[in-house]
Parts: C-alpha cells; structure tokens; sequence
C-alpha cells in the first residue's frame, strides 16, 4: 500500500501539485509575502529578544497565581515587573 502525502489530513491531489507549480514559476511578490506577517506580533518598531530566566517551583507558582488573576501572561506581568523596578 502506498503512503500519500496529506495536509490537514487532505489527500494532496497531482492538480493542486500542478497549481502549486504553476504559481510557483510565475513567482511570488515579495511585498505581498512580506506583508503576511509571520510569527508572533512584534512588540515595537525594532525586533524584541528572548531572554532565558531560571525560577525556582514556588516563583512559578507566585507568578503563574498573578498573572491568572490579573488576566496576563507571564511575560506581561514579568515586563511590567521590570519596568516598574526601572522607575
């Protein structure tokens, strides 16, 4: 039995493989691709870095306590932890 190759568990069918092709020689607008957007939103006009930090369980659990009951994520009220330490 042959195996055949799905997307979103679809077969994938030769037409679409054809017009895959046929759009793919014509080529791509670059602007247009650009404008698609991919990954995570940006935070501000320069690209943002991750930065790695080590917690112990009960910081963890102190930040995840807060964040849910402020409604955030954890880089949130990390960031405004830092900003208000900043001021």
């Amino acid at each position: 039995m042959i195996s055949r190759e799905t997307i979103n568990g679809s077969p994938v069918t030769e037409e679409q493989i054809a017009a895959w092709s046929a759009e793919a020689e014509a080529g791509y607008d670059a602007e247009v691709l650009k404008k698609r957007g991919r990954g995570r939103p940006g935070r501000g006009a320069a690209p943002s870095q991750v930065v790695a930090l080590r917690l112990t369980l009960d910081e963890i659990a102190a930040l995840d306590a807060r964040a849910e009951r402020e409604g955030k994520t954890r880089s949130e009220v990390i960031r405004e932890a830092l900003s208000a330490a900043a001021v």
